[in-house]
């Protein structure tokens, strides 16, 4: 017998029953929140025990799907679903991507400003490959249009273009021909950018005093853009991006973290302190292997082992450096403590944790379990905040329910 669905507007209601653990959701589903439709899990997301649970938990008998998808839930579940693999799956592809992932830097199609010309070629990652989505040089640059702009996947230019991506930036930065209120939006974007670049320099080369000292520079930057207008932080957080960049993840916990402390009141001080031991709480990464940081699903118990030595492996770098504050330091070798005592590297627990360790620990989970990988589908923030407010011992129950209003308007 067919199964019958109740439509709602543009929405069709489905019974949380249906929805399979195990099986990879095929469609976006929604939460109806106070009379407004939420997005509670991305396609792609494999739906597990703990989302089963979290529905439960909250009461919820229903669920929603867009009307235009009503073709993939009645396929939902079948035999012939399951079975195709994807070239996500691929491990050899998927190796082959991650080695070629470092020639290319990855930026933000918000700041490509519609008319303006740039002197570097841009690409499109998709289906783990790059491909070209404009061709330019210096002597040949190509002017940004809806094409450019619409492109799928997330966009990216080769490393050895960064340069010249750093000179457009600057001509944005100054926000001539641009109304107000865009110049405002674009000059955090502009932010946003050079500190990711700074963050990927700091990453090939950790021990770099100049690296350091930018990253200052920067974080007072996102501070003044954040003081003057609360909601600049939307602007200032990558979204939606096809894959994990340790240096873009660097800088949505910067920004962040920066965000949390205004919204509970820090002094600027305080803030600029938090705010680079944020920017700088995955520098260790650098000593870790590729093949470890970028392996295609779970690490099995040694690569675990050693992704863990990231933090003490950026507390050699930074205490190293004249440059690093210590205040600033706990921000970095706190953020993967636990209130229970259950976070490593020390097992530290309850107020043994700094403030800036425990603001930074929201942060850094909260970024990576939205962010999506070509392997796995990203969490939607409801879903996230939900998983992270589920660990009630884990996580400042308190500097949590001032990051949910936070991002409260963030879908």
């Amino acid at each position: 017998m067919a199964t019958s669905y109740r439509e709602i507007d543009s929405h069709i209601a489905v019974k949380v029953e249906r929805l399979q653990v195990g099986a990879r959701l095929p469609f976006d589903v929604f939460i109806k929140d106070g009379g407004v439709m939420k997005p509670l899990f991305n396609k792609g997301m494999i739906f597990s025990r703990i989302a089963q649970s979290i529905i439960h938990e909250k009461g919820v008998s229903e669920v929603y799907v867009l009307a235009e998808c009503a073709g993939a839930l009645a396929g939902y579940g079948s035999q012939s679903s399951r079975s195709q693999e994807s070239v996500l799956e691929n491990p050899v592809a998927f190796k082959n991507y991650s080695h070629a992932k470092d020639k290319y830097f990855q930026i933000e199609r918000s700041v490509l400003v519609p008319g303006t010309l740039v002197p570097f070629s841009i690409y499109s990652i998709e289906q783990l490959s790059f491909r070209p989505v404009a061709e330019a040089s210096e002597s040949s640059p190509v002017r940004i249009d809806s094409h450019i702009v619409n492109a799928p996947g997330d966009l990216c230019i080769m490393t050895a273009d960064v340069p010249r991506y750093n000179e457009y930036l600057r001509t944005l930065s100054d926000g001539k021909n641009l109304p107000p209120e865009e110049a405002t939006r674009v000059k955090a974007l502009v932010t946003k950018e050079n500190a990711k670049v700074i963050m990927k320099e700091l990453l090939e080369d950790p021990r770099s005093g100049q690296a350091i000292k930018e990253t200052g520079r920067v974080v007072n930057s996102m501070i003044d853009s954040i003081l003057e207008s609360r909601d600049t932080i939307y602007d200032l957080i990558s979204l939606k991006q096809y894959d994990y960049y340790t240096y873009t993840h660097s800088v949505n916990v910067g920004v962040l973290s920066v965000g949390l402390g205004v919204a509970v009141n820090l002094p600027r001080p305080q803030i600029e302190l938090l705010g680079m031991g944020a920017m700088l709480h995955d520098v260790g990464k650098s000593a870790i292997p590729g093949d470890i940081l970028n392996k295609q699903g779970k690490l099995d118990d040694m690569e675990y082992m050693i992704i863990k030595t990231h933090v003490t492996e950026g507390e050699k770098i930074l205490r190293s450096n004249p440059d690093v504050p210590p205040q600033a330091m706990p921000a970095a070798l706190q953020h993967h403590e636990k209130l229970s005592g259950r976070g490593y590297p020390a097992g530290l627990k309850g107020t043994e944790i700094n403030l800036f360790g425990r603001i930074v620990a929201i942060a850094d989970c909260y970024d990576a379990l939205t962010t999506k990988r070509p392997y796995k589908a990203p969490m939607t923030p409801f879903y996230a905040l939900s998983i992270i407010a589920k660990e009630t011992g884990d996580y400042d129950q308190e500097l949590l329910k001032v990051f949910i209003k936070m991002l409260g308007k963030i879908k």
